[in-house]
């Protein structure tokens, strides 16, 4: 069926298809999924040697009881210490801490005790993972569940604290860039 779109909707790759083909369909398909604007977090975890990533995959998932979802590459750095630790906190980054995405997005970026080095952060009251400084907002989070989801973790966080940062431009990544979005004045 013919919807009218140069660009309408696709069979996926079929199983044994060759590797072009199927990374063809990847392509298109982070294109598709590129298209939904999302707000910019940076992941973190572990009181002792901290580390963190940012992510994008992250939502509210219930008030009441208080609980998010985050997901985690299975071969992420940060995977299995969030397992380890059994929480993690979540900062969700202003407009301005751009280079902050970037740092953690970076899988280049110094590791061990440097990995936090340019990044000004407080320890969080509940599970001592780091809280970036500046952020609009921040959550604590046990770990409630984990589950399947694919070459990722699905995590669900059960809300332990909360906060709020300056009231300023949020962070938004939509089309493969980064963008800003200005509080509503309503």
């Amino acid at each position: 069926m013919d919807d009218g779109r140069a660009d309408g909707p696709r069979s996926p790759a079929p199983d044994g298809a060759p590797a072009a083909l199927l990374e063809n369909h990847r392509r298109a398909l982070r294109g598709v999924l590129g298209s939904f604007a999302t707000g910019i977090t940076v992941l973190t975890a572990g009181r002792e040697l901290p580390r963190g990533m940012t992510a994008n995959s992250f939502t509210s998932v219930s008030l009441d009881p208080p609980l998010v979802l985050v997901c985690v590459l299975r071969t992420a750095a940060l995977h299995d210490l969030v397992l380890d630790e059994k929480a993690f906190a979540v900062s969700v980054l202003a407009a301005g801490q751009e280079p902050i995405a970037r740092r953690f997005a970076d899988r280049t970026r110094p590791r061990g005790a440097r990995e936090f080095e340019a990044v000004d952060t407080e320890p969080g009251r509940r599970t001592g993972a780091p809280i970036l400084s500046g952020a609009l907002a921040w959550l604590e989070c046990g770990l409630e569940a984990v589950y399947d989801g694919g070459d990722h973790s699905i995590l669900l966080g059960a809300v332990l604290d909360a906060g709020r940062g300056p009231d300023t431009d949020a962070l938004l990544f939509y089309g493969g860039a980064f963008h800003r979005l200005a509080p509503s004045t309503v």
